[in-house]
C-alpha cells in the first residue's frame, strides 16, 4: 500500500505547531508471501510450543531448609518431644507437656511432607520439527480474517485480506513532497502519525480496544509488579 500523508500545521498561541494528518490510502502491487503463510492450522502444536516456552522460562523455587531451632523451616517452629513406644498412641512428635501433635505433616500447622525442591527441572523439551510446525502454523493463522476476528480483534469490514503490507508513503507538507520508505520510519517518535496511518487502514477500532481495555489485574499479581492487564493489538513488523 502507498500512503499519501498530507500534513497541515497551524500555529498555536503558545507558539507550538499542531499536526493535522490527512491520509489517503491506495492499493499497491501484489506480492507473494513466504511458504510459512501456507502452513496448515495446527492449534495442538501451537499449544504444545507455548507450554514448552513457558515452562523453560519458569523460575525454580523451593522451601526454606531447616537449620535447627534458631532458623527453623515452616511447620517446625514448635517445642516438641517424643513419648516413645508402648503407650498405645501414635508415635508422633507432640508439644512439650501436651498430647497435641505438632510438626508432623498430618498435624495442624505441621511441615509439608514433600515440599517443593529447588533442583526440580521444570523445562519441557520439544522437537525442532514440531517447534517449526508450531511457528509456521501461528504465522499462517494471521492470514485468516475470521480467525483474527474470533480472537477479539476489531477492524473495518472492508479489510478482506491479511496481513496488511505497507510500501512507501509520500509525505506532503505545504508545497514540499517527500517519498519515504516505510522501513526507514522513525519508530522512536511520530506516535500520532502512526496512529493516523493505522486509522486510515481501518485498524482504529482495535487500537481503541487495546487502549480502553486496560484493567487492573485481580489476585496477588498486583503485589508482584503485574498491576495492569493490557489487551494485545496491532503487531508492526519491520526488517531491522
Amino acid at each position: 500500500m502507498n500512503i499519501v500523508n498530507t500534513i497541515q500545521q497551524d500555529e498555536l498561541d503558545a507558539g507550538k505547531l499542531q499536526e493535522v494528518y490527512d491520509i489517503e490510502v491506495e492499493l499497491g502491487k501484489k506480492i507473494t508471501l513466504p511458504d510459512s503463510f501456507e502452513s496448515p492450522h495446527r492449534p495442538d502444536m501451537v499449544k504444545m510450543a507455548v507450554a514448552s516456552s513457558r515452562a523453560n522460562r519458569r523460575q525454580s523455587y523451593g522451601s526454606k531448609p531447616h537449620n535447627g531451632k534458631k532458623k527453623p523451616m515452616a511447620g517446625m517452629k514448635h517445642s516438641v518431644e517424643w513419648w516413645g513406644k508402648g503407650r498405645g498412641v501414635s508415635r508422633i512428635m507432640r508439644r512439650t507437656g501436651q498430647r497435641r501433635g505438632a510438626q508432623n505433616p498430618h498435624t495442624l500447622g505441621g511441615r509439608r511432607a514433600h515440599g517443593p525442591k529447588v533442583e526440580k527441572d521444570w523445562s519441557r523439551k520439544l522437537n525442532m520439527q514440531e517447534r517449526r510446525l508450531a511457528r509456521d502454523s501461528a504465522i499462517a493463522a494471521t492470514t485468516s480474517v475470521q480467525m483474527v476476528r474470533d480472537r477479539g480483534h476489531r477492524f473495518a469490514e472492508e479489510i478482506e485480506n491479511l496481513p496488511i503490507i505497507l510500501g512507501g508513503y509520500e509525505e506532503v507538507q505545504g508545497k514540499k513532497s517527500e517519498s519515504i520508505d516505510i522501513e526507514m520510519f522513525n519508530l522512536k517518535g511520530g506516535t500520532r502519525k502512526v496512529t493516523a496511518i493505522f486509522e486510515a487502514l481501518g485498524l482504529g477500532d482495535d487500537l481503541h480496544r487495546a487502549k480502553s481495555g486496560r484493567t487492573i489485574r485481580p489476585g496477588k499479581g498486583t503485589m508482584r509488579n503485574r498491576v495492569r492487564k493490557t489487551p494485545k493489538s496491532v503487531l508492526l513488523v519491520v526488517a531491522n
